[in-house]
């Protein structure tokens, strides 16, 4: 995982359980408990991610096995309601799926998870076909890399060159609010007669 930003191809899980629009409701729950995950991707054609079937797609079969709902209640929940009568994947599933493109930062398959409430996403390619899938978990892998990865990685990104007390910071910069921060703390070093930088989005030149 070296380079930065890190993107979802970097941290998702190649190896995907995924169903079609015929699926039958048992083979669906059949599943879902068998690889323990919350969601289930559905294709059709060559690979591409028409859906998806959660637990709650699953859950309203059971809480209305015994209920004879009133108007009010029928009117309110007409979806889960008409979910409750499913029996293929096609008819259960959340449409159009929500998915992420496996070059997308780490940040917008986060943000796109607790806008929607989802707590895994299909990881689709510019063709809208499946290379993956992502969790909340694969999101967590990158505060699992040593201090020394991190550290490596920090000096790959901003590097430092010094002649005759001048200082140059050269690298990639995404946050340009840390450009000052950077050259307080550079100016700070006794002896330094100039601070300069040549960083993607940040000054050229900051004086000492």
């Amino acid at each position: 995982m070296n380079g930065s930003p890190h993107t979802v191809s970097d941290v998702m899980t190649h190896t995907v359980v995924a169903i079609g629009r015929d699926a039958p409701f048992k083979d669906i729950v059949r599943l879902i408990a068998q690889w323990k995950v919350s969601a289930l991707p559905v294709l059709e054609g060559e690979g591409r991610v028409v859906g998806v079937v959660s637990e709650a797609d699953l859950l309203p079969k059971e809480e209305f096995r015994d209920s004879d709902p009133d108007r009010f209640v029928q009117r309110r929940r007409l979806p889960d309601l008409a979910k409750a009568g499913a029996l293929t994947a096609g008819e259960l599933m959340s449409t159009p799926a929500v998915t992420v493109h496996a070059d997308a930062p780490l940040a917008e398959a986060a943000r796109i998870m607790a806008q929607r409430r989802v707590k895994r996403l299909p990881v689709v390619n510019a063709e809208g076909l499946l290379e993956g899938v992502i969790s909340r978990v694969d999101l967590l892998k990158v505060f699992l890399r040593t201090d020394e990865e991190l550290a490596r990685e920090v000096r790959e990104a901003v590097g430092v060159e010094v002649s005759d007390g001048v200082v140059t910071l050269t690298g990639r910069i995404r946050d340009t609010s840390l450009v000052p921060v950077a050259a307080r703390a550079v100016r700070a070093v006794e002896g330094v007669v100039d601070v300069k930088f040549q960083l993607t989005g940040g000054p050229s030149s900051e004086p000492a």
